[in-house]
């Protein structure tokens, strides 16, 4: 049967589906012998490769190897398939996904011959695990993955969140697999940290660079090194399920960073429909056809197997979201069709210097992030990095813009020069916390005057201003000083609030509990550290009390642009802070046994059998060193995110990094390298990084090839 989609199915699919027959695995004879793996401490891979179809072979393989059915489901899915049947409300969001994949393997033949090569050596690697390791695997073992499908897994489309809150506003129904939460839950400040430090800031004389991100454990970071002796030599993160998806790192001769920045890529276009053939649209005096595509998925129902076919809707301008009797509405996406991203990450890999990395930059074809880089030379430079529409008319959000014609949509993109950026600036550093681009250096602040108006207004919230307190300054900073500081557990919102709070408690005469307890938070040294004492109790105040985390409310002071790293500051409402403090103490209490309890009482890492207390905390209290907590169902918070895969490199003749990864290099509990850097980590240390031969052979655990077993 056909049934018509008017809303395009923008969603992720998150089901499991669909038997897989038929296909042949690709032959991989003698590919096994070009590629070593050689794991050293913590079970890092590093992969030596004569050649790119076998450096992505050994990848895959090694991934499949930490983490098994995460890897290969991934792919299937993004087939628009599954490893059962899916039940029919999985089909629209299936429908997308094999759509997309037909899309990738139209633009395959257009990348670069080693770009595929490595997306199919990967392929190949995950196929070969999955046929000698059948017995561990589910009935399912004839898959035969092509270079195709890894390409599919990055294939570039618009964002499903500014389509949903257009049909929102609109009064739509939510798509499948999307529907609201009765209730939203609040959710802590994530983003990412990232600084670089010129040769004039640094003991050494030399540029260093360190990475921070601070998305979800289970969020696919995966440390890898990646050689083909006198083509790459790359140490960085790949991103579980892809061989150069959301790659960040470094080289012999440069590194970067990533840290999301969260630009505007997209705008909606209302269009009239001709009154006389709905399927047909009015632009520049003509009436042109809709395009028209059909994806067919079978589904389980009951004990039968059928299927369902999906009609999907193009404009010349992009996919029709939302159709009315008159009116047709379509998203025009800068990253709607691109299929380049790891042809850019591969160049920037590659690169050997400032202008060949920033030529492979200027690709865009990763749509958005803020980039800080250093290098041997002593360069450091940011980069607001987006694929900004150049917008004939001012950005409308969720707000469709009506469109007669080419004059009223826009068609290029804001030239790289045009787009935020900044040089080796005045006080040899350079910092991002996911902040925009005008503070990333407070010698040199960037003005919005200068750039498109469709770029955002100035920000600075308490994360970017601790990043600020440790290095804007005349300090020179060793790497492991740079390690060091990285770890900071101040909460800068105590610093900012805590007199006034301690004031405006003590000013209601309290007696007891609530005195003992305002003595105690009056000698918390403000940090998040695992001993201190007092910072469960206002983290639990700041829950109910609720200062603005962007510094707009709640505040005596709010941010202002004018003082930038040292507002907000003050309570705008003593007496009701008091009143919050009073319900702190007895809900930490109730909560946790007593109101003095320590941090690290509360606030765990649990990582197999390792169960220690952490230090960290939320963005939102001003910490630079991110975590984020589940409740346990014995009541402790046990971190679930934030700080995950970190470095800090040393760019000198030969680079010299350290790195930690919280949660292992392999999620299976049975792993010597599931909890191996827990401890480490708990103890804010990170391990020195094996990049050169001598120090790969010191580390050395084990060397083979795919397919062997491990040694």
């Amino acid at each position: 049967m056909t049934l018509s989609s008017q809303t395009y199915g923008l969603t992720i699919f998150l089901g499991a589906a669909a038997i897989l027959s038929g296909c042949a695995t690709p032959s991989t004879v003698g590919i096994e012998q070009r590629v070593e793996i050689r794991r050293t401490q913590y079970g890092v891979p590093h992969i030596l490769a004569e050649d790119e179809m076998a450096l992505g072979f050994g990848l895959g393989y090694c991934q499949v190897e930490d983490y098994g059915l995460r890897v290969i489901r991934g792919l299937v899915e993004g087939r628009g398939e599954s490893l059962d049947y899916f039940g029919v409300d999985q089909v629209e969001a299936a429908s997308v996904l094999k759509l997309r994949r037909r899309h990738a393997a139209e633009t395959y033949p257009r990348l670069a011959s080693d770009v595929r090569a490595l997306m199919e050596g990967f392929a190949r690697g995950v196929n070969l695990y999955a046929e000698l390791h059948s017995d561990e695997l589910p009935a399912w073992s004839g898959i035969g993955f092509d270079g195709i499908d890894v390409a599919a897994r990055v294939y570039g489309a618009p964002s499903s969140g500014g389509v949903r809150a257009f049909l929102r506003r609109m009064g739509v129904a939510p798509l499948p697999g999307e529907e609201e939460p009765e209730e939203e839950q609040p959710q802590p400040e994530t983003g990412s940290n990232a600084w670089a430090f010129a040769p004039s800031r640094t003991k050494s004389g030399r540029a260093i660079l360190m990475r921070n991100p601070h998305l979800s454990w289970t969020a696919g970071y995966y440390e890898a090194h990646l050689t083909i002796p006198g083509k790459l030599n790359f140490y960085g993160d790949v991103r579980i399920g892809g061989p150069l998806e959301m790659i960040a790192g470094f080289n012999d001769n440069l590194g970067w960073a990533t840290t999301n920045n969260g630009p505007d890529l997209e705008e909606i276009y209302e269009l009239r429909a001709d009154p006389e053939n709905p399927n047909q649209y009015l632009f520049d005096g003509e009436s042109i056809p809709l395009l028209r595509e059909e994806v067919t998925v079978d589904y389980r129902d009951g004990d039968q197997i059928v299927n369902e076919t999906r009609e999907f809707w193009r404009t010349g301008l992009g996919p029709v979201i939302h159709r009315t009797a008159d009116k047709i509405y379509t998203v025009k996406s800068a990253n709607d069709g691109e299929f380049r991203v790891g042809q850019q990450f591969l160049r920037m890999m590659q690169a050997r210097n400032l202008e060949e990395w920033k030529d492979a930059v200027k690709m865009r074809a990763k749509p958005s992030s803020h980039l800080t880089y250093a290098d041997r030379e002593g360069n450091i430079f940011y980069f607001w990095n987006a694929q900004l529409p150049s917008l004939p008319h001012p950005a409308q959000g969720d707000r469709a813009v009506a469109a007669a014609g080419s004059a009223d949509v826009w068609t290029e993109l804001v030239p790289f020069e045009k787009l935020p950026q900044l040089l080796n600036p005045q006080g040899g550093y350079l910092h991002n916390e996911n902040d925009p681009f005008h503070y990333t250096n407070l010698f040199e602040p960037l003005g919005n005057d200068t750039f498109p108006p469709n770029l955002p207004a100035p920000r600075l919230r308490l994360r970017s201003q601790h990043s600020l307190q440790l290095i804007h300054n005349d300090r020179k900073f060793s790497l492991e000083e740079v390690c060091d500081l990285k770890h900071s557990m101040r909460a800068l919102m105590a610093d900012r609030v805590k007199g006034d709070l301690v004031a405006a408690v003590r000013a209601t005469d309290p007696g007891g509990e609530i005195a003992a307890a305002v003595d105690l938070l009056d000698r918390w040294d403000n940090t998040v550290s695992a001993e201190s004492r007092g910072s469960v109790l206002f983290e639990i105040w700041t829950q109910r009390h609720r200062p603005d985390r962007n510094g707009q409310a709640g505040y005596a002071t709010p941010w202002s642009s004018s003082q930038p790293a040292t507002t907000p500051r003050g309570l705008a409402d003593p007496t009701r802070a008091a009143r919050d403090f009073e319900f702190a103490v007895a809900q930490t209490a109730q909560r946790y046994g007593s109101w003095d309890v320590a941090w690290g009482d509360v606030h765990r890492i649990r990582v197999g059998d390792v169960d220690l207390p952490i230090g960290g905390g939320s963005g939102a209290l001003g910490c630079f060193r991110v975590l984020n907590f589940a409740r346990s169902d014995d009541g402790k918070l046990v971190a679930n995110g934030g700080d995950g895969w970190v470095f800090a490199v040393e760019f000198g003749d030969t680079p010299r990094a350290y790195s930690a990864l919280a949660y292992g290099q392999s999620p299976d509990p049975d792993s010597p390298h599931h909890a191996d850097q827990a401890v480490m980590f708990a103890e804010n240390k990170m391990k020195r990084v094996a990049f050169t031969e001598a120090d790969v052979s010191a580390q050395l655990l084990q060397s083979y090839h795919p397919g062997e077993r491990r040694r």
